[in-house]
Protein backbone atom coordinates (compact mmCIF):
# COMPACT_ATOMS: atom_id res chain seq x y z
CA UNK A 1 0.00 0.00 0.00
CA UNK A 2 1.34 3.22 -0.81
CA UNK A 3 2.09 5.87 1.45
CA UNK A 4 1.07 8.73 -0.10
CA UNK A 5 -1.60 8.74 -2.93
CA UNK A 6 -2.98 11.81 -3.46
CA UNK A 7 0.05 14.90 -3.90
CA UNK A 8 -0.82 18.41 -4.06
CA UNK A 9 1.97 20.32 -5.72
CA UNK A 10 1.58 24.66 -5.49
CA UNK A 11 3.28 26.55 -7.78
CA UNK A 12 3.72 30.31 -8.34
CA UNK A 13 4.90 29.80 -11.97
CA UNK A 14 8.64 30.78 -10.86
CA UNK A 15 11.83 29.54 -11.50
CA UNK A 16 11.82 28.77 -7.70
CA UNK A 17 9.22 25.99 -8.08
CA UNK A 18 10.64 23.92 -10.43
CA UNK A 19 12.89 22.18 -8.12
CA UNK A 20 9.52 20.93 -6.12
CA UNK A 21 7.87 20.64 -8.97
CA UNK A 22 10.74 17.48 -10.05
CA UNK A 23 10.42 16.35 -6.84
CA UNK A 24 6.99 16.20 -6.35
CA UNK A 25 6.58 13.93 -9.67
CA UNK A 26 9.38 12.18 -8.78
CA UNK A 27 7.68 10.59 -5.57
CA UNK A 28 4.28 10.35 -7.06
CA UNK A 29 5.78 8.14 -9.62
CA UNK A 30 7.43 6.04 -6.94
CA UNK A 31 4.29 5.71 -4.90
CA UNK A 32 2.17 5.42 -7.90
CA UNK A 33 0.51 8.77 -6.38
CA UNK A 34 -2.07 11.31 -8.80
CA UNK A 35 -0.28 15.02 -8.86
CA UNK A 36 -2.88 17.97 -8.61
CA UNK A 37 -1.15 21.20 -9.26
CA UNK A 38 -2.54 24.39 -7.35
CA UNK A 39 -1.97 28.11 -8.33
CA UNK A 40 -3.66 30.93 -6.79
CA UNK A 41 -4.35 34.39 -8.20
CA UNK A 42 -3.60 36.05 -5.12
CA UNK A 43 -6.69 38.79 -4.20
CA UNK A 44 -5.39 40.08 -1.64
CA UNK A 45 -2.68 42.32 -3.66
CA UNK A 46 -5.86 43.74 -5.14
CA UNK A 47 -7.96 44.41 -2.18
CA UNK A 48 -7.54 47.59 -1.97
CA UNK A 49 -7.57 49.02 -5.12
CA UNK A 50 -10.29 50.13 -7.14
CA UNK A 51 -11.53 47.64 -9.75
CA UNK A 52 -10.47 49.82 -12.96
CA UNK A 53 -8.64 48.72 -16.22
CA UNK A 54 -5.51 48.59 -15.24
CA UNK A 55 -6.11 46.33 -12.02
CA UNK A 56 -8.51 44.24 -14.57
CA UNK A 57 -5.54 43.76 -16.66
CA UNK A 58 -3.07 43.06 -14.15
CA UNK A 59 -5.47 40.46 -12.97
CA UNK A 60 -5.66 39.05 -16.28
CA UNK A 61 -2.08 38.41 -16.57
CA UNK A 62 -1.91 36.61 -13.42
CA UNK A 63 -4.80 34.31 -14.59
CA UNK A 64 -2.70 33.67 -17.41
CA UNK A 65 0.95 32.58 -15.71
CA UNK A 66 -1.60 30.32 -13.36
CA UNK A 67 -2.63 28.59 -16.28
CA UNK A 68 0.80 28.09 -17.88
CA UNK A 69 2.44 27.47 -14.27
CA UNK A 70 -0.29 24.54 -13.55
CA UNK A 71 0.29 23.33 -17.62
CA UNK A 72 4.02 23.29 -16.92
CA UNK A 73 3.54 20.48 -14.14
CA UNK A 74 0.87 18.90 -16.49
CA UNK A 75 3.36 18.93 -19.20
CA UNK A 76 6.42 17.35 -16.60
CA UNK A 77 4.23 14.96 -15.14
CA UNK A 78 2.89 13.14 -18.98
CA UNK A 79 7.18 13.39 -19.81
CA UNK A 80 7.31 11.12 -16.60
CA UNK A 81 3.92 9.01 -17.07
CA UNK A 82 2.14 11.11 -14.11
CA UNK A 83 -1.24 12.52 -13.76
CA UNK A 84 -1.38 15.37 -13.01
CA UNK A 85 -4.85 17.93 -12.36
CA UNK A 86 -4.27 21.62 -12.87
CA UNK A 87 -6.20 23.88 -10.72
CA UNK A 88 -6.22 27.53 -10.99
CA UNK A 89 -8.05 29.54 -7.86
CA UNK A 90 -8.69 32.80 -6.92
CA UNK A 91 -7.92 33.70 -2.79
CA UNK A 92 -5.12 33.85 0.02
CA UNK A 93 -2.64 31.39 -1.59
CA UNK A 94 -2.18 30.18 2.37
CA UNK A 95 -5.79 29.56 3.17
CA UNK A 96 -6.09 28.01 -0.29
CA UNK A 97 -3.39 25.43 0.05
CA UNK A 98 -4.34 24.69 3.31
CA UNK A 99 -7.61 23.99 2.46
CA UNK A 100 -6.93 21.74 -0.66
CA UNK A 101 -4.79 19.78 2.02
CA UNK A 102 -7.06 17.85 3.61
CA UNK A 103 -8.09 16.11 0.22
CA UNK A 104 -4.23 15.65 0.22
CA UNK A 105 -1.65 13.08 1.29
CA UNK A 106 1.65 14.99 0.77
CA UNK A 107 2.20 18.66 -0.17
CA UNK A 108 5.49 19.15 -2.02
CA UNK A 109 6.14 23.31 -2.48
CA UNK A 110 9.26 25.22 -3.16
CA UNK A 111 10.67 28.29 -1.14
CA UNK A 112 12.83 31.54 -1.68
CA UNK A 113 15.00 29.98 1.75
CA UNK A 114 14.48 33.47 2.67
CA UNK A 115 16.33 34.58 6.14
CA UNK A 116 16.88 37.73 7.90
CA UNK A 117 14.75 41.08 7.56
CA UNK A 118 13.03 39.83 4.43
CA UNK A 119 11.65 36.91 5.99
CA UNK A 120 10.36 38.81 8.72
CA UNK A 121 8.69 41.48 6.93
CA UNK A 122 7.64 39.29 3.65
CA UNK A 123 6.73 36.25 5.69
CA UNK A 124 6.45 32.72 4.08
CA UNK A 125 4.18 31.00 2.58
CA UNK A 126 5.89 27.88 2.65
CA UNK A 127 6.26 28.87 6.59
CA UNK A 128 2.59 29.13 7.23
CA UNK A 129 1.28 25.39 5.15
CA UNK A 130 4.15 23.74 7.26
CA UNK A 131 2.04 25.08 10.37
CA UNK A 132 -1.57 25.04 9.16
CA UNK A 133 -1.42 22.22 6.50
CA UNK A 134 -3.65 19.06 7.25
CA UNK A 135 -1.17 16.73 5.70
CA UNK A 136 2.68 16.28 5.69
CA UNK A 137 4.41 19.40 3.72
CA UNK A 138 7.73 18.43 2.05
CA UNK A 139 9.59 21.93 1.24
CA UNK A 140 12.33 21.54 -1.36
CA UNK A 141 14.95 24.95 -1.34
CA UNK A 142 15.91 26.30 -4.74
CA UNK A 143 18.79 25.51 -6.17
CA UNK A 144 21.61 28.73 -6.17
CA UNK A 145 21.22 28.03 -9.98
CA UNK A 146 17.84 28.66 -9.34
CA UNK A 147 17.55 32.01 -7.33
CA UNK A 148 20.20 33.40 -8.92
Amino acid sequence: MSLFRKILIPTDGSEYTKAAIGKGLELAKLMGAEVTALYVVDQTSFINFPMDSTIVSVYSLLEKEGKDAVEYVKVEGAKTGVKVDAIVEEGSPVRKIVEASRAHDLIVMGTLGRTGMSKILLGSVAERVVRYAHCPVLVVRATKEESS
